[in-house]
């Protein structure tokens, strides 16, 4: 019972950045966080869909979420990471510009997400929660990807295996 409710109360967040803002998503949707690696280009797929990798024997879709998001583009550098998460039943790896935080978020600190912060709409977002001087905008992975990209990538994903 008292475990219920901390998870009613409280969430751990990964935290990872996209240009000056602090972005976190639920600890129990990520498997991994990677080191960018040789990312093999697919063809006729949305312009941020990477490609894929092979994660240790599995054929992952990798998205840029700077391109998802429309944020301005930037190269991938020594802090570049690939975020591999769990979103509507399909791994897919997001690339951010960095990921290296683990925080504790509790419910009473996240208010609703406004239309837009940072440049993205709230519909990606799950909320904003106020953590003493930081702000960090929570995504809702079901939607960074919508039903007809899942399947799209379903499809490629099962074709390459």
């Amino acid at each position: 019972m008292s475990e219920m409710k901390t998870l009613e109360t409280e969430m751990k967040a990964i935290v990872f950045q996209l240009l000056d803002e602090e972005y976190g998503v639920d600890v129990h949707q990520v498997r991994s966080i990677e080191r960018i690696q040789e990312i093999t280009r697919v063809p006729r797929t949305p312009s941020f869909v990477k490609g894929v990798i092979n994660l240790r024997g599995i054929v992952t879709p990798i998205i840029d979420l700077r391109s998802r998001f429309d944020l301005e583009e930037a190269s991938y550098t020594e802090e570049t990471r690939i975020v591999i998460v769990n979103a509507n039943d399909m791994e897919v790896g997001m690339i951010v510009d960095s990921a290296n935080d683990v925080i504790d978020v509790p419910a009473d600190t996240v208010e609703p997400a406004p239309k837009v912060v940072g440049g993205i709409q709230a519909e990606y977002l799950d909320g904003v929660a106020k953590l003493e001087k930081r702000l960090l905008i929570l995504l809702n992975l079901e939607k960074v990807l919508n039903p007809e990209e899942i399947i799209a990538l379903r499809q490629f994903k099962e074709t390459n295996e």
